[in-house]
């Protein structure tokens, strides 16, 4: 499934919500091996939730997130203009709400 990209490549949009983009300057090689790391991470949570495991659990939820930031998905933003992070806001209530708004009458025409 792909998703529409903000055009400064730093978010995606899914149902209106902004979702910022892994960090492009990752080299290929690291950038698969941080989503190996992530899939695995996600995996034992829901192996963890499976057997009511909580502190499997703990220790895969936080797996997951420094995968997320190691990836910069998460954590500090990877650019360095000074532009703020609109990470998880809806994308109505930022600058990108007219680019969201043409995304959607885009993908309904």
């Amino acid at each position: 499934m792909s998703y529409p990209v903000t055009p400064d490549g730093r978010y995606f949009l899914v149902r209106g919500r902004l979702w910022r983009c892994s960090n492009p300057a990752l080299p290929e090689a690291v950038r698969r091996q941080l989503v190996s790391e992530l899939m695995r991470a996600r995996r034992g949570v829901r192996d963890a939730l499976r057997s009511g495991d909580g502190e499997a659990l703990r220790a895969a939820r936080a797996a997951v997130d420094a995968a997320k930031i190691a990836l910069g998905e998460r954590g500090p933003a990877w650019w360095n203009d000074g532009a703020p992070d609109y990470n998880r806001r809806l994308a109505k209530n930022t600058p990108y709400a007219d680019w969201c708004a043409a995304s959607a009458t885009a993908s309904a025409a």
